[in-house]
Formats: C-alpha cells, sequence, structure tokens
C-alpha cells in the first residue's frame, strides 16, 4: 500500500455502504426484540442498515407482538367460561 493509500483511507468502493435484505432486517429485530441478538449481527446491523427502518421495523414487531398477547389471553379466558 502506498503512503497516498494510507492517507486517503479506504477506497470508494469501501465506503459505500451494502443494503441489507428485508430477511436480515426482520430476523434482526426479531432477535433484538426477544434478546437475543449476537454481537456480529448488531454491528453488522449498525454498519449496513438505516435507523429509520429498524424503527419502523421495531414499531411493527411491537404491535405484532401486543396483538398476539391480547389474542392469546381473549382465546384463554373464553375457554375458561369467563
Amino acid at each position: 500500500m502506498t503512503e497516498q493509500e494510507k492517507s486517503n483511507g479506504p477506497a470508494p468502493e469501501q465506503e459505500k455502504r451494502k443494503r441489507l435484505k428485508p430477511l436480515q432486517i426482520i430476523s434482526s429485530v426479531f432477535a433484538a426484540g426477544l434478546g437475543v441478538q449476537s454481537s456480529k449481527n448488531r454491528e453488522r446491523d449498525f454498519q449496513q442498515g438505516h435507523g429509520g427502518i429498524f424503527i419502523a421495523a421495531g414499531i411493527v414487531f411491537t404491535l405484532l407482538f401486543i396483538g398476539t398477547l391480547v389474542t392469546i389471553v381473549q382465546l384463554v379466558l373464553k375457554s375458561a367460561g369467563k
């Protein structure tokens, strides 16, 4: 590596962020919501992802999670005769 390459930093191709695939975003939000996100995936998300996408996916995940819990509780209460 030449002295000029060292001083200029990474090449422009390396500076471009890779985009996360939708399945990667969904799995990251699901894993983070359950508290089992790996360090490797968390670092990938911060380097390649955009905050707004994760915020929106987190809100959707939370709403689905709450809706699922409410549905389960209602089914249990109906089966208990209340």
